[in-house]
């Protein structure tokens, strides 16, 4: 066993924990995760920092929160100064490589990453900044609710081709790297769009819940009761625009759920490559998401929200010769990964260049010790017009923005959060805590500042790009045909025998 060990990362878009069955869910099909959990390490209270892709993604990559790095919506640009995992993992001796989804905006389209063996599936641009100045207007690129009234089976989707294009380059590296004579250790990041609305899938995972009965949202909610960030939400997905039947909502989540069973599919073909290169041994897995999805409870879809559907997601750590099976209960998030990667391949805590907002998860781990117990979230993204922030410490979820009521929930006696207790007087002294801290932690009224700041730059920006001859930052892979398969630069009984894996007497 390796000092270093080699790192795989698979990461499902808006898959929420509560849909695996390894989280307690009994209508999921997901035989290859369900094992990966079995002889894995479960971390059962774990989170995004950001219910929304890029955010969380770049929050995740640098170990920090959105607002530190300017992380404030899916079309801000993660500076490419800001040091991510790939960054120190590749200067501790590692090939980093990404096949799949990140969400990159800007010229940087790798961020550390050594090797990046596809384009991404949404583009590089500005286009999709919010404006929290003109929030009655709905966002002609964001989600809608087509994709509930119009859930079911199909062929193919965009989402499918994009998928089964990763996870073929990904499989495909993984045996390059089995027959390269580069022995660094990898960090493989594997990055799926699914289960990712639209709730579209192929006939095939359709029929897998053939005669399943779908669960259905246990918590109903009027518009009237609701929040009014939820109420904002439903605005700008345009819910309160169509009217969703109970069979289009069970179509929908039929439709994710026969998607969370490709992504099961799609892990199961990877750890199957790397069991064929002969690299499972000394590889950590793990497996993770960006944000869990509402999937219809409490009347809401997709994420952009600190309610559990949206912002409890999996994570399974499976490295058996490492890790004894175990599920971790204290709170953790994606911040905490940066630090627990570079504790795992050897990079000293004092190389860290910028102060990181997670901590090590290697304890938890290994039994040594507890996880962190304590989730910090931001979000500043559409659906919002002012910050939104999240502290998660113990049973306790605060959730505060100041153009909206507290909300307080005791997630140990009231997990579906339906009793919130911030304007209960038996709880004032809990809700003082809370604010106090918040003071320290944030200033709320300059960071709305800055995101309308930035707001008003991308808006600017992409605009003149647009003018006269655009020139995209979408990232586009290099192929050179002039190194592949059989060419004449070399002998062809030498390339076959390279080619071949394993070698002949290895």
């Amino acid at each position: 066993m390796n000092a270093r060990p080699n790192v795989l990362i698979l990461m499902a878009d808006q898959l929420t924990a509560g849909a695996l069955r390894a989280y307690g869910n009994p209508t999921s099909r997901t035989p290859r995760i369900d094992a990966l959990a079995a002889s894995g390490v479960v971390f059962d209270s774990f989170y995004c920092n950001s219910p929304l892709c890029a955010p969380s993604r770049f929050s995740w990559m640098a170990g920090r929160l959105p607002s530190l790095i300017g992380a404030f919506d899916n079309a801000a640009e993660l500076p490419a100064a800001v040091p991510t995992f790939a960054h120190y993992l590749r200067d501790a001796g590692y090939q980093t490589v990404l096949s799949g989804k990140m969400h990159f905006c800007g010229p940087d389209q790798l961020h550390g990453f050594e090797e990046r063996l596809t384009t991404d599936i949404y583009p590089a641009d500005f286009g999709w900044t919010p404006d929290w100045t003109r929030f009655s207007e709905r966002p002609s690129w964001y989600h809608t609710m087509d994709s509930v009234t119009q859930a079911g089976p199909c062929v193919r989707t965009n989402q499918i081709d994009f998928d089964d294009e990763v996870v073929f380059n990904a499989r495909q590296k993984l045996f390059d790297i089995a027959r390269s004579k580069d022995h660094r250790p990898f960090c493989m990041v594997v990055s799926m769009t699914h289960p990712h609305d639209p709730y579209v899938v192929p006939e095939a995972y359709w029929n897998r819940y053939d005669g399943v009965e779908i669960d259905m949202p246990r918590v109903r909610t009027a518009p009237e009761p609701l929040d009014p960030h939820s109420r904002r939400l439903r605005h700008v997905i345009g819910l309160d625009l169509q009217s969703v039947t109970e069979e289009q909502v069970r179509a929908a989540r039929r439709a994710y759920y026969g998607a969370v069973s490709y992504v099961d599919d799609q892990v199961g073909a990877l750890l199957d490559a790397l069991a064929d290169a002969r690299l499972a041994e000394d590889t950590i897995v793990l497996l993770l998401a960006d944000h869990g999805d509402m999937l219809g409870e409490r009347g809401l879809w997709y994420k952009m929200t600190f309610f559990e559907p949206a912002c409890r997601i999996p994570l399974i750590v499976h490295a058996p010769r490492r890790f004894s099976p175990r599920r971790v209960m204290q709170s953790a998030s994606l911040v905490d990964i940066l630090p627990t990667l570079c504790e795992l391949g050897g990079v000293a805590a004092d190389r860290h260049a910028t102060p990181l907002c997670g901590r090590s998860l290697l304890p938890a781990l290994t039994g040594a010790g507890a996880g962190p117990d304590e989730v910090i979230g931001e979000f500043l993204g559409e659906g919002a017009i002012a910050p939104l922030v999240m502290i998660r410490r113990g049973h306790w979820k605060f959730v505060h923005s100041p153009v909206d009521p507290d909300q307080l929930y005791d997630l140990g006696t009231d997990p579906m959060e339906l009793r919130n207790l911030a304007a209960d007087p038996a709880h004032a002294g809990t809700v003082r805590a809370f604010r106090s801290e918040l003071l320290e932690r944030w200033n709320l009224a300059q960071l709305h500042a800055e995101v309308l700041a930035s707001q008003r730059r991308r808006h600017l920006v992409d605009a003149a790009l647009r003018k006269g001859r655009y020139r995209p930052w979408d990232h586009q892979p290099v192929r050179d045909a002039s190194k592949l398969y059989i060419r004449n630069d070399q002998e062809l009984n030498d390339l076959e025998a390279m080619a071949r894996f394993p070698r002949i007497g290895g």
